[in-house]
């Protein structure tokens, strides 16, 4: 399991420019299974994505091409952990 937790880098007039591009990468990556659950810090300063992989440099090489990254708007610290707890019924996101 991984967390990705973006940083705002650039104004929001900026980061808003590349919305559109950046919820297309969240939809095609829930689609293929990889993300679970992601949304906007509080306050507005990045975001939070949770993904499921097994491979720290591949997961890093995924969050480079979030057009955000990519795009020189936000940075991207990729955290992976074991997830060891879990409440009833999320197996399946396992």
């Amino acid at each position: 399991m991984f967390v990705l937790l973006l940083t705002y880098v650039k104004p929001l007039a900026e980061v808003d420019a590349l919305m559109a591009r950046h919820v297309a990468w969240l939809d095609e990556h829930y689609a293929g299974g990889r993300f679970l659950v992601s949304g906007r810090r509080i306050p507005r300063t990045g975001g939070v994505i949770l993904a499921r992989g097994d491979d720290l440099a591949e997961m890093e090489a995924l969050a480079a091409t979030d057009p955000f990254v990519a795009g020189g708007v936000a940075t991207c610290e990729v955290i992976r952990f074991r997830a060891s707890q879990r409440a009833p019924g999320l197996d399946a996101l396992l």
